[in-house]
């Protein structure tokens, strides 16, 4: 489905959204820090909306708190102010049936397990999957273009077949909800390029709500249905911009004039955050 995306520039409050429809739904959400030097806003006033197996890359300045607002979404951090839904209740909630998937810029991988054995890890602790719910991890590795490598070590992959590895690792739980904290950031622009396609087809094939921080003004056009552009001290909704292009898309669309147009719309917003 669509996302949904709501009160943009603050002017009023946006009505209740459909519990059935939506995948996350943050009211007034603020996140404050407190350091040696006081009182830090990393989040202020943030509503949003996002649609069951919608896809919203998240993009902005650094300290925006881009990052912050999926911690919130995990249940790993709680916010000062308002209220988080997600998938029809409390974070904690959605944490503890394991809907969530997170994947990090560092694949983290246990050094001492193969690629397979580092993909079932999530099977193995905290109880596992949920009935009915595991994915099967050899399908998955084939889903990531990893097939015949499950007998690899960590050292054995480049660091865009350690990515692919991480995502099958959070997927096989079975998880509703994908975060992603710029997962290709530290990947050069050939590689990074590949995964941008094969995330889409994943995410295409799983029907999984995707959410994606990045600092990637072309990745973030290129994978998201909308881009929520945040603005910076305190991390704030700038504005979202909804994506209008064909699909199933390739990398080359970003040499058209559609996709050109809507990067340097994007860039000219974020120059004013």
């Amino acid at each position: 489905m669509a996302l949904a995306a709501i009160d943009l520039h603050r002017t009023e409050k946006a009505p209740a959204a459909d519990p059935s429809d939506a995948a996350i739904e943050l009211r007034n959400i603020g996140v404050r820090f407190t350091t040696d030097r006081g009182t830090i806003s990393a989040l202020e006033n943030i509503d949003l909306v996002v649609g069951k197996g919608g896809f919203l890359t998240l993009l902005g300045p650094s300290g925006c708190g881009k990052s912050t607002l999926l911690r919130v979404v995990a249940d790993i951090i709680k916010p000062s102010d308002g209220a988080a839904t997600v998938l029809g209740g409390p974070p904690q909630e959605a944490r503890r049936r394991r809907d969530i998937g997170f994947v990090f810029q560092d694949a983290a991988l246990l050094p001492w397990r193969t690629v397979i054995d580092n993909v079932t890890l999530p099977l193995e602790v905290g109880g596992g999957a949920p009935a009915g719910r595991a994915r099967d991890p050899r399908e998955l590795l084939d889903l990531v273009g990893l097939s015949g490598w499950e007998r690899a070590f960590p050292h054995e992959l480049s660091g865009g077949m350690r990515q692919r590895v991480s995502i099958a690792r959070a997927l096989v739980s079975g998880p509703k909800l994908l975060l992603m904290d710029e997962p290709f950031g530290a990947l050069d622009e050939i590689t990074r390029d590949r995964l941008n396609e094969e995330l889409l087809s994943v995410w295409e094939k799983t029907g999984t709500t995707i959410l994606f921080v990045t600092h990637s003004i072309y990745e973030a056009a290129f994978l998201g249905q909308q881009v929520l552009l945040l603005a910076a001290r305190p991390g704030r909704v700038r504005e979202l911009v909804p994506v209008d292009l064909p699909t199933p898309r390739k990398i080359a669309q970003r040499e058209t004039p559609r996709f050109v147009s809507l990067v340097t719309r994007l860039r000219g917003i974020l120059e004013t955050c």
